[in-house]
């Protein structure tokens, strides 16, 4: 069926609207990062780069190492701007942008973020790195899509019991896990558990500045909660919503975070700058890895 102009919106050379980018100019091993000048800050490892996009805040480097072709972009902060750069990044591969119309045999995107957190847990110290098992989605995002196993999941159930009567919030939570093999690549030297996802960085984090917060306990009920003799190491604002969206288009997913504040310690790296570093370093050390599993699934 053909896509509407105003559902898939092209800019006048043809490029995706908010993305900017021609379905040559990405490859379908993907980076993603919030800070748009964290891009460069991956892609001088690459050994060469072939395409430099940007519009507003998307930054895109595509580029080689060794013998795998990949991309890092930036998605700014937020569920709002992963719901863009997924589907946008969905359709550059999967839609015949002349036609508009669903291709017959989709390309399986593979998705890594690279982004910081911080931690729920005491025991995962600062500067140290989280390979996200699962996504908590606390930000409402994936109720605007038709996805009931996400938010009929028997974790869902158990948060909702967790929190009882001090569940005030309107918003449907949802969970969506990493891809297992990823996450098997990316074990070594990562905490591995949950991530909770929230749509803001002050209220919906547990912080209270100067507006009072519906929940005062809240960051308590996040570290206590356990399902399945897992609890949640960190929070942070993408990786529900990257997990959600890639199980709904058939797409794999994992999230790398460099956590950079311990929340019940109260610490802040004194580096935050040297941790994120070093955890592009160690994901993009196993970059041949991922490519591997890319090939033998293609």
């Amino acid at each position: 069926m053909k896509i509407k102009e105003s559902e898939l919106i092209l800019n006048a050379d043809g490029s995706i609207y908010h993305l900017n980018l021609h379905p040559d100019q990405v490859a379908p091993i993907i980076i993603t990062v919030g800070d748009q000048n964290r891009v460069a800050q991956v892609s001088r490892h690459f050994d060469r780069i072939e395409h430099q996009v940007h519009k507003r805040e998307f930054y895109t480097h595509t580029g080689w190492i060794g013998n795998s072709r990949l991309s890092v972009i930036s998605t700014g902060i937020g569920p709002d701007n992963i719901d863009i750069v997924i589907n946008e990044l969905d359709a550059l591969f999967n839609i015949d942008l002349h036609t508009r119309e669903p291709k017959s045999n989709p390309t399986v995107l593979t998705l890594i973020r690279f982004g910081t957190a911080g931690g729920l847990q005491a025991e995962v110290p600062v500067d140290n790195f989280v390979a996200s098992t699962g996504g908590i989605g606390l930000d409402g995002l994936l109720q605007f899509y038709q996805a009931p196993e996400l938010q009929e999941h028997a974790l869902v159930e158990a948060l909702r019991h967790h929190f009882g009567a001090a569940w005030h919030f309107p918003l449907a939570p949802y969970y969506a896990g990493a891809d297992p093999q990823l996450l098997q690549i990316y074990s070594d030297g990562f905490y591995q558990g949950y991530t909770a996802t929230n749509p803001g960085f002050y209220g919906p984090q547990g912080r209270q500045l100067r507006a009072p917060v519906r929940v005062p306990d809240y960051l308590d009920r996040l570290h206590l909660f356990t399902f399945q003799q897992r609890r949640i190491l960190n929070l942070e604002m993408e990786t529900a919503a990257l997990f959600g969206l890639a199980h709904l288009l058939g797409h794999r997913a994992i999230s790398l975070s460099a956590v950079i504040a311990n929340r019940p310690l109260g610490r802040f790296s004194a580096n935050p700058g040297n941790a994120v570093e070093q955890l592009i370093i160690a994901g993009l050390e196993r970059i041949e890895d991922v490519a591997t599993l890319t090939d033998k699934e293609t």
